[in-house]
């Protein structure tokens, strides 16, 4: 598969002519929908779901279907059953890649805050997109797609957590709150937590792919 890091923590799998979108929000872009033929979001935070941007695309393009949560499918329910609410333990197959959820909860961010529903889509048994969670799936992961900076988290929970998982290769996403400086400074980090070899955290910039 081809990998490309639209912003923050959107992301955009292609193979077999057929791209399958990952939580396009606001820090997406424009226009992070263009060409899509599936999307996954994994949670109703704005930055992982821009509803108006993800409304219009749906509009526009009557074939384009939706896998999420129950509570962001049911925002998109007079869509004809093109919004399809997942949770942890389900499979199924969005433009030709083979999905299956995992997780249930949003990561705590204050004491008292309420905790949103949040699963994790692993595609093609190869790239695992938790949200905003430290969900360790139940099978191999060879990809990894790294939050590392967020209100939820520590670079020390970060990178234990990219431990947990054991992934081959890291991806550094959810970093739209770094500057050019954090940026630079978490992944310095991450060489010295995770090291060169498997496991290691690579950057991706926006814009920029990599096969997966």
């Amino acid at each position: 598969m081809l990998l490309t890091k639209i912003g923050h923590s959107c992301v955009r799998l292609e193979k077999d002519g057929a791209r399958l979108l990952i939580d396009p929000g606001i820090w997406s872009g424009p226009d992070p929908l263009a060409g899509a033929s599936a999307i996954l979001i994994t949670h109703e935070h704005v930055d992982h779901l821009a509803a108006d941007i993800v409304r219009s695309a749906l509009e526009r393009h009557p074939d384009l279907e939706l896998w999420s949560t129950a509570p962001v499918a049911e925002r998109f329910a007079d869509f004809d059953g093109r919004a399809h609410a997942v949770a942890d333990g389900d499979e199924f197959t969005a433009a030709g890649f083979e999905v299956r959820a995992h997780g249930r909860e949003h990561a705590a961010i204050l004491p008292g805050m309420p905790v949103v529903p949040n699963v994790g889509f692993l595609i093609d048994a190869n790239v695992f997109h938790p949200g905003d969670a430290f969900t360790v799936p139940p099978e191999p992961v060879r990809t990894l797609l790294l939050p590392i900076s967020a209100p939820w988290l520590k670079a020390s929970e970060a990178f234990g957590y990219a431990g947990a998982v054991a992934p081959q290769v890291c991806y550094g996403i959810h970093d739209e709150v770094l500057n050019e400086n954090g940026r630079g400074l978490i992944h310095q980090l991450g060489a010295a937590a995770l090291g060169d070899g498997a496991g290691r955290l690579i950057r991706l910039d926006p814009g920029t792919s990599t096969e997966v």
